[in-house]
């Protein structure tokens, strides 16, 4: 397999979303979205973007403002450890939005 120097995505479109034609909409939809924004990530970095249940009644532009605001999210440095929570952050609808870059690097111990 090729090394992918890049960055990547992947999708988590669950069954609370929909049944199989809505995941696959929404899923299409995201595709669509995150291919316009890759070449904004860091290189080698990996984002995953989970939808949500509302998801499946968005409109593309409502989608793609919540990905903006993840990704900005995501890219901003963090000045200080902060407790996370397990709910994720929530947007002006009250859905929770999760998209983070992850970059590709090795750990060491």
């Amino acid at each position: 397999m090729p090394a992918h120097d890049g960055p990547r995505a992947g999708f988590v479109v669950s069954k609370a979303v929909g049944n199989a034609v809505v995941r696959h909409r929404v899923t299409r939809r995201l595709r669509h979205l995150v291919a316009d924004r890759l070449d904004g990530l860091p290189s080698g970095s990996m984002l995953v973007v989970r939808a949500l249940p509302p998801a499946s009644d968005a409109s593309s532009a409502e989608l793609g403002v919540d990905l903006d605001s993840a990704l900005r999210s995501a890219q901003r440095p963090r000045t200080s450890q902060r407790p996370r929570t397990s709910q994720g952050a929530r947007n002006s609808q009250g859905t929770r939005t999760a998209a983070r870059p992850v970059p590709n690097q090795s750990v060491s111990s």
